[in-house]
């Protein structure tokens, strides 16, 4: 059984006992954080689409842990007008371990 679940406006397939990193959610590590938007559901042989979302259907999740990606570093530059800029950018991720989905 899979179900398709969007997440901070990214679409993710999603077994029970997967571990994701996803955008930061406001939650802490170790609670229990339910998506309700699901797009479909795989049963064996039986899917459930929905149009867009699936009404009654959920995602159980832990969150495991939040982390930072890796630095990206962002330069710009200007040929012949002494222009150049360098920034960095750390994303922020939160880690969630799927425990049940609910096709209802």
């Amino acid at each position: 059984m899979f179900a398709i679940v969007q997440i901070g406006g990214k679409q993710y397939k999603v077994a029970s006992g997967d571990v994701l990193r996803v955008e930061k959610l406001e939650a802490e590590a170790g609670h229990t954080v339910q998506f309700a938007e699901v797009l479909m559901v795989v049963d064996g042989g039986k899917t459930a689409l929905g149009s867009p979302m699936l009404k009654g259907a959920a995602v159980a999740a832990e969150v495991v842990a939040h982390e930072k990606g890796d630095k990206i570093i962002v330069f710009k530059k200007k040929r012949r007008q002494n222009y150049r800029r360098k920034n960095g950018h750390r994303q922020n991720y939160t880690v969630v371990k799927i425990t049940g989905i609910n096709a209802a």
